[in-house]
């Protein structure tokens, strides 16, 4: 069946390239003579049917913008049952040939459980800065947020040089230290401590003091929020056992605005595309991805099964080039 008329949104935390993504899907569509509806506000628009027309003309000039220009929000209470059925009657009734789902993992979950329930056709394009999402080896976000998190690190240790201080600097990355180690590999800092490999006090004191041994005056260490105590449990703990002046710098929701970096307005153009492709050769519940620089696509449940990118070999090359570690590996 031809596409007539395909919906999208954003939903979840938001993120640098959502509207170059949304800008492809449009264009894609309009291209085709496809009508194409907004959904504001994430999964949330379906339920309360906020709905705008989007064409060519209203994503134009948005590509190199920060945000979404769909707002989005987090709707927690999808997770329950009645809530999933409910949303799926109200997606039904728009009588959509398909929506495009621009999400992280818990939009993957739910677009999963939506499309058990709903007859329209669901297509998740993956974004998340903790680079997350299996299926896919970069999301949309991730590289501007690696790109913020290292411009802000390089003013950091010219303070921490002139201070002679160890800064540990706190960026996001919950359950996954993937945006962490990227970072910290990038930045040069002496010590990254994620949730997958958390590190003791004791050896991370004894890093910061192998590398005084050999010169170094100031350090930093980065530290993902998903470590137990964060960056402020780490300063602190540190500050008790050593003679370290420690400080700290969380960098917060700064790592999500801005605008994006070529990296993710490409990436996002061509998932934009891929997803209205996809529904267009009558794709039903798919994500769609890159892996190795080539498209992929899969069906919504065997993605949720896939690993996402491990940052074991970031962290491990920044450790060894640090040379103040022994036995990394």
């Amino acid at each position: 069946m031809k596409l007539q008329h395909i919906g999208i949104l954003t939903a979840g935390g938001d993120c640098p390239g959502l509207n170059a993504c949304v800008r492809a899907v449009v264009r894609s569509a309009t291209n085709d003579n496809v009508r194409v509806s907004g959904i504001r506000h994430g999964y949330r628009g379906i339920l309360h049917h906020e709905v705008v027309e989007l064409n060519a003309r209203t994503v134009s000039g948005t590509i190199h913008l920060g945000g979404t220009l769909l707002r989005t929000a987090r709707f927690v209470e999808l997770r329950q049952p009645d809530t999933v059925r409910h949303v799926a009657a109200r997606l039904d009734a728009l009588a959509l040939d398909g929506l495009v789902i621009v999400g992280g993992d818990g939009s993957q979950r739910a677009a999963i459980e939506l499309s058990r329930h709903a007859r329209t056709p669901l297509v998740l394009v993956p974004k998340t800065i903790d680079n997350d999402v299996g299926g896919t080896d970069h999301a949309i976000g991730f590289d501007t947020a690696v790109n913020t998190a290292v411009e802000a690190i390089d003013r950091i240790r010219d303070t921490a040089v002139s201070h002679e201080r160890v800064f540990a600097v706190e960026v996001m990355g919950r359950h996954r230290g993937t945006l962490a180690a990227a970072v910290a590999l990038a930045s040069g800092a002496e010590v990254v401590c994620t949730p997958e490999a958390p590190l003791s006090i004791e050896a991370v004191a004894a890093a910061l003091q192998r590398g005084s041994a050999l010169g170094k005056v100031s350090s930093i260490v980065v530290v993902a929020e998903g470590v137990p105590g964060g960056a402020v449990g780490l300063a602190e703990a540190l500050r008790r056992q050593t003679s370290y002046d420690v400080r700290v710098t969380v960098l917060g929701h700064v790592q999500r605005g801005g605008p994006p970096t070529a990296f993710d307005r490409i990436l996002a153009s061509q998932l934009g595309r891929q997803a209205y492709v996809t529904l267009a050769q009558g794709g039903k519940a798919h994500m769609v991805g890159r892996v190795r620089g080539q498209p992929v696509t899969h069906l919504l449940e065997e993605a949720i099964q896939l690993q996402p990118e491990s940052c074991h070999e970031h962290r491990v090359l920044c450790h060894q080039l640090a040379g103040s570690w022994q036995d990394e590996g």
